[in-house]
């Protein structure tokens, strides 16, 4: 019998006051009980408006059905057909824009907690089975991915399940990309993306860190070296500022540093080598998952009081709504329609306050949102000693400084075919947020998928 509930199993999780001291995960996953009975929620519609929610197109009805009759490994194979990061998506995707905003049970109710049985499943998988997935017959060709984030690793992981010797390029010294430098342990903990970076080694592919592409070696250099393809999965790590005065202050951060020092240099644990501030009082300049990382981030070093300010209210608010909520629940306080003018530094050099003007809502913009205007007179100033500016990334120029005839958009996003990630140059794609800017984990796994597709028809073209 379905379960005709119209409201979601409860995602059990810590206790707000204990969590924001802490850095370990906040969601604690469903039990078996709660998968079972949650599964049972799925109506098993025939036209499947959830897959078509999907940037990856897991086969969501399926995966449910065999959740609800406790096959979890065989829900877990049919998610891992479509998705090379299961655990990943299943903790980070922002479902409810995706495939449970189509959900038929979301008409009159909440619809089915896709996201949470998925990291079950996922979970579930990575606690009971232990065997390194088969490393595919080589087929003797070699494709090279630059980025290790989630757009290189689904390409190189696709690939690779065709016999494709992959070689993947990342920057910095750990493989991971944005899992590992962006997003928060107790978001996503990074045991679980080395598991899933370890899954694709025992499938043959190979992964050299401290790989700076552009600087080390160029696009032209990877493909003359045999590589009959490449891939650029290299995201959007160059922050943004607002330019006002003030910015260049001691204490003053581009989210991008922030998050990079605490999640990939491990800087909230005793004795970590790399230097942060545990400020006081903390102001988080931005509205989206990010600024909501680095709240809750400089709340768990010690942060006394952490301010988000937003030019907004908080009905524009782009963060997904859970990251939100906790934020209100772990203490963060929340100042909509302010934005800021200068930051106030003292004598030593360093961040004392931030100056900021209240806002009005005006006409809609570009994007669809009414765009903020200032109100005359309404000048205020909070106290802080650290401003964390997490204004939105754009690609950095490196790549396409050095690679000859590589088309870019003007802010900086590579130009490629909606249908195949091809760019101007043969031979050559790219996707994620090296195309898009700033999105989600997902659509670039989707973008990844895209590209080893069109990778394989052409090179099979190429020489059968």
């Amino acid at each position: 019998m379905p379960n005709m509930s119209l409201k979601k199993n409860e995602m059990p999780s810590q206790e707000p006051q204990a969590r924001s001291r802490n850095f370990q995960e906040v969601a604690l996953g469903y039990t078996e009980a709660q998968a079972l009975d949650e599964a049972k929620r799925c109506l098993h519609c025939k036209n499947r408006p959830c897959v078509s929610g999907c940037p990856v197109q897991v086969h969501i009805p399926e995966f449910i059905e065999k959740t609800a009759a406790g096959d979890f490994e065989g829900a877990y194979q049919v998610i891992a057909q479509s998705s090379a990061l299961p655990a990943v998506c299943g903790r980070v995707c922002p479902q409810e824009n995706q495939c449970e905003k189509l959900c038929v049970r979301g008409v009159k109710g909440e619809p089915v907690a896709i996201g949470r049985l998925e990291r079950f499943v996922a979970d579930w998988h990575n606690q009971h089975v232990q065997d390194a997935p088969v490393k595919p017959a080589s087929n003797g060709r070699r494709v090279a991915v630059v980025g290790s984030g989630p757009a290189g690793l689904t390409c190189a992981g696709d690939l690779a399940r065709m016999g494709y010797q992959v070689t993947v390029f990342e920057a910095l010294h750990t493989a991971g990309g944005v899992l590992v430098y962006g997003i928060p342990e107790f978001r996503l903990p990074k045991a679980i993306v080395q598991k899933e970076i370890d899954g694709l080694k025992a499938m043959g592919v190979k992964i050299e860190t401290n790989m700076v592409i552009g600087q080390v070696l160029s696009i032209d250099e990877l493909l003359g070296q045999g590589f009959e393809a490449v891939f650029i999965g290299s995201g959007a790590g160059l922050p943004r500022f607002m330019n006002i005065p003030g910015e260049n202050l001691k204490g003053v951060y581009s989210a991008n540093e922030f998050l990079t020092r605490v999640n990939l240099m491990k800087a909230y644990k005793p004795g970590s080598g790399t230097p942060i501030q545990h400020a006081k009082k903390v102001a988080v300049v931005g509205g989206g998952n990010v600024a909501m990382d680095a709240a809750r981030c400089a709340k768990r070093l010690g942060a006394e009081e952490v301010y988000i300010v937003y030019r907004r209210s908080e009905k524009e608010l782009p963060a997904r709504a859970e990251e939100v909520e906790h934020a209100k629940e772990e203490g963060i306080v929340f100042k909509f329609l302010n934005n800021p003018t200068r930051v106030l530094g003292g004598d030593d050099g360093e961040a004392v306050g931030i100056e900021c003007i209240e806002m009005a809502l005006g006409e809609p913009d570009a994007s669809g949102r009414r765009r903020p205007v200032e109100k005359a007179g309404s000048e205020f100033t909070l106290d802080v000693d650290c401003v964390i500016m997490a204004l939105g990334t754009s690609p950095n120029p490196l790549i396409k400084s050095t690679t000859k005839g590589l088309e870019t958009q003007k802010w900086g996003g590579i130009v490629v075919e909606e249908e195949t990630g091809l760019t101007s140059r043969e031979n050559v794609y790219a996707g994620g947020d090296a195309v898009t800017g700033a999105a989600t984990v997902i659509l670039a796994m989707g973008a990844g998928k895209t590209a080893a597709k069109a990778i394989d028809t052409r090179l099979r073209a190429l020489r059968p």
